[in-house]
């Protein structure tokens, strides 16, 4: 008994070790290439090699996902046109670094109120889901995902809406309106460029998500962080595929990819969390202030915001696109 016990363990372990060369050689049926703007060691870096690695380990190694992080493959700005033309076949990035391509999309980076990353993230993939954007039709939508809520990170404290007025602050795109709407003087410039700004005093502050404080190292040059919730805005990052790519996949691998995504969704967006929680405790141990606005005056700006909201649907409807469904869609998201 224990001799033919011994044979049957010999036989197993002789097909494992088969089985196991045999996956070893095993060429991956599709090899596709998957371009991020995040540095390597960026948490959202981290988390497409993980989606990757996840991708070909459910499809039994028929799908590879060569990930290229850190803008090498195709730039940030050009990340999503590079999808479209096959350059890359995902691409990972900013919609807001296409200005005036996602008309529809551009409205999420609003300042709602977002109150998290997890909650940006959940109403981001919602509204496209919801509306299916023309603007997408190019390409295959997998997923998005958003930073939490931005705040002011400043030189000197404010507690009023009033403070905002001649101070001189880091902002681009709608961030920079946000400013001009308060009236501040909103300076663009690059998160790097951002740094020595601060400390040289070229700007009194910046409208950032908290995590950019440790992640730009920000926090070291600021002395106030200021949580203003009507400044609650996000940007939206997409997760896309070519679509003559996406349409090669058989539909069990496109069922795989499809199932991944719903998870990673809400890993991105607890991710985003993560990062401001680990930026709020770095810049507590640097000894910074922290402040929230006075409700009162959190009021008055969000009131001189009102018409950022307006402009935006009417700006829609003017194409031909449902403005006022989408401004009842965002508005609905933050009164349930």
């Amino acid at each position: 008994m224990p001799k033919r016990l011994a044979q049957c363990l010999l036989a197993v372990l002789l097909c494992t070790f088969y089985a196991c060369n045999q996956d070893k050689g095993r060429k991956p049926e599709f090899v596709l290439t998957y371009s991020v703007f995040f540095p390597s060691t960026h948490i959202h870096s981290i988390l497409a090699e993980q989606w990757a690695d996840e991708i070909k380990k459910r499809t039994d190694g028929r799908i590879r996902i060569d990930v290229y992080s850190g803008g090498v493959l195709t730039g940030a700005g050009e990340n999503f046109e590079c999808v479209v033309r096959g350059v890359s076949d995902i691409g990972m990035s900013c919609f807001s670094y296409s200005r005036g391509m996602f008309p529809m999309i551009e409205g999420l980076d609003l300042p709602w109120g977002y109150e998290n990353g997890a909650q940006a993230t959940e109403i981001a993939n919602n509204y496209i889901r919801f509306f299916k954007p023309a603007e997408l039709e190019e390409v295959t939508f997998l997923f998005a995902h958003a930073h939490g809520p931005g705040i002011l990170a400043s030189r000197k404290n404010i507690s009023t809406a009033d403070g905002f007025s001649g101070m001189t602050l880091r902002g681009t795109g709608l961030s920079a309106q946000m400013i001009r709407t308060l009236g501040g003087n909103p300076v663009g410039m690059s998160q790097g460029d951002a740094y020595e700004a601060l400390r040289k005093g070229v700007v009194d502050g910046t409208l950032c998500p908290i995590e950019t404080l440790k992640g730009w190292k920000q926090g070291e040059v600021i002395d106030h962080v200021i949580r203003i919730p009507a400044i609650g805005y996000t940007t939206v990052m997409f997760v896309v595929m070519n679509k003559k790519t996406w349409g090669k996949l058989p539909p069990e691998l496109q069922q795989v990819i499809t199932d991944v995504n719903q998870e990673w969704v809400l890993k991105h967006g607890l991710a985003w969390d993560q990062a401001d929680e680990e930026g709020e405790n770095f810049v507590r141990a640097l000894g910074k202030s922290f402040h929230d606005f006075p409700v009162e005056e959190n009021a008055r700006v969000k009131k001189a915001f009102e018409p950022m909201f307006a402009e935006w649907a009417a700006k829609l409807e003017s194409k031909g696109l449902p403005g006022k469904q989408a401004l009842k869609f965002m508005q609905e998201q933050f009164t349930k």
